[in-house]
Parts: C-alpha cells; structure tokens; sequence
C-alpha cells in the first residue's frame, strides 16, 4: 500500500536585525527589527501602503554638532529624518507615514522625574511628530522598565517585552545577601594541607 505524506511549505524565516544606541534601520524586505532600551526612545514609522518600516534608538534630544560627533543618530533630530528620509528613499511616502514610540524610562530612581534623560526624550520625540504632522498610533513611554521592542517593517507591528523594574532597594538586598554568603564562607573552615 502506497503512502502519501503532504508537508506544509517550510516557513520563510525573517532575519533579524538589532539595534544599538545611535542605529537606525529600515527595509521593504520582511525583517523583524529589535532593540533594547531603558531611557533611550526607539520609533518604529510604517507605510501602509508600500508595506515599508523602520526604527531608530535615539540616546538624546536634540541635535549633533557634526564637527564633534561621529554618530548623528545618537541625537534626537538626526535620527528621525535619517529614518524618515531612508524609507522614501525605499519607496515609502512620507504623508503615510505612521509612528509607534517606546522607551523614555526613569532607570535610575535616584535622578528626580524632571531630570530624567528618559522624559526628555519622549518630549522631544512627541513634540518633534506633532510639529511633523505624523501620527501617532501607539506608544509606550516612561515608567521604571526596561523595554525590548521586536519590530516587523513588513506588517508594522510590534511586540513589546517589559524588564523587571530595578531599584537602589533591590540592589541593597541583592548586595546584603552575596556579603552574608561570603561571610559564611569565610568562616567555614578550610582544607588544610600538610607538607612534609
């Protein structure tokens, strides 16, 4: 008797493309894009039409003085029309553009709210869509955790995974906990060893 198996096309796989503080990235090709961030912001804009994505990682507000910097997209403006200006030159269009924001969080709580990079970001982030006239369809921002973000630029979507809030409190007892193991170690007695 004749058996026949019938097996589903094998799933194309996306290559996956990290960020890091400063990089920029976007393609027309499926690609799932992620990055890690604490006070830095990432947008991730997405043409609908022409099914074309991008992210940055922006560290600072602002813009860098290019005599001093080597890494513009570290700063704030440099990085957004770095990415905006790549995805139409990919094909996107840029009044179709629509942004997700993630990221702009107080890590260290010992830096007061108004002082925090993390807050700085995001309001330079808002402000920079509003006076661009981008529209903003989802956001994530402040708080006191870590972010990663997976971004696909063929679909637009993105999944968020949340770190675990880290405190000075936390610290304090992981800190308290390895000196009372050390302190046991030290005295319990060793191995003694006898030359002759």
């Amino acid at each position: 008797m004749s058996m026949f198996i019938f097996a589903a096309p094998p799933r194309k796989i996306k290559q996956h493309i990290r960020l890091h503080i400063g990089d920029y990235y976007a393609s027309r090709r499926p690609v799932m894009i992620s990055t890690l961030l604490g006070s830095c912001v990432a947008v991730c804009m997405f043409d609908p039409v022409a099914r074309i994505g991008g992210m940055n990682h922006i560290l600072l507000p602002g813009k860098a003085d290019m005599r001093k910097f080597d890494m513009s997209a570290r700063f704030g403006i440099n990085a957004m029309e770095l990415l905006i200006n790549k995805i139409m030159n990919l094909g996107g269009e840029r009044r179709r553009l629509i942004a997700k924001v993630f990221g702009g969080g107080r890590i260290l709580p010992a830096i007061s709210e108004e002082n925090c990079m993390g807050k700085k970001n995001v309001e330079f982030v808002l402000e920079f869509m509003k006076t661009e006239s981008f529209r903003i369809v989802s956001r994530d921002v402040g708080g006191t955790q870590s972010r990663r973000i997976y971004f696909h630029a063929d679909t637009g979507d993105v999944f968020l995974k949340r770190g675990k809030p880290f405190s000075f409190r936390d610290i304090a007892i992981m800190e308290r906990k390895m000196q009372e193991r050390i302190s046991r170690q030290i005295l319990r007695p060793g191995d003694v060893t006898l030359f002759q």
